[in-house]
């Protein structure tokens, strides 16, 4: 964030590029550790796929017509991936890392412990608003039901609410001015502009 509270706009694009890169990492990670591990390995088991092999445990040149080397090499490729599945069960199924992870994700996640996406900002106005009106009378519930309705209409001021805002726009027709926020707020929605197909 800028000192003005805006978002840093050089922080964002370089989030966005490594969310991008993200995308691929996974299926590009496993083959570039099949590979490196495959050639690093082969030099060593090389010789017993040669027909100057000597020892009790040698293959032939050839197998099937097919050159040993290729499936001595896919061989061990597909041991290290069998190994990587396998970590990834004892991870999964044996250790169940995950849900700590999943723990840390949510708490360092704005939108699961204070912030609003917009979807929840509407479910919770809504319900603010019907809690405020079923409560005439009760003041401890009338300011809880103001104190939600604030929280959404601090969070119509952000960007994830501008983005909604535009594409409702787009695909509905005029977004109409909801009850928690005003129309400057909604005007300030519409004129944000985002950068991200750069």
């Amino acid at each position: 964030m800028a000192k003005d509270g805006s978002p840093s706009l050089f922080r964002k694009w370089v989030m966005r590029q490594y969310w991008r890169m993200q995308q691929s990492q996974a299926v590009v990670g496993l083959l570039l550790w099949g590979t490196t591990i495959t050639l690093l390995v082969w030099p060593y088991v090389r010789w017993r796929f040669e027909s100057s092999c000597a020892d009790s445990f040698c293959f032939s040149d050839t197998i099937f017509g097919i050159p040993a080397t290729y499936l001595g090499l896919l061989s061990i490729f597909f041991t290290v991936m069998m190994s990587v599945l396998l970590i990834g069960y004892l991870y999964d199924q044996v250790f169940t890392l995950w849900t700590e992870w999943r723990s840390v994700d949510m708490e360092r996640n704005p939108y699961v412990t204070y912030a609003l996406t917009p979807n929840w900002m509407m479910m919770t106005a809504l319900q603010a608003e019907m809690l405020r009106r079923q409560s005439e009378g009760d003041e401890a519930m009338q300011a809880q039901a103001e104190w939600f309705l604030n929280w959404c209409k601090k969070y119509a001021d952000g960007e994830m609410f501008a983005r909604a805002v535009q594409r409702w726009d787009e695909d509905l027709g005029h977004t109409p001015t909801f009850w928690f926020t005003d129309d400057e707020a909604m005007q300030r929605a519409r004129e944000i502009k985002f950068d991200d197909d750069d």
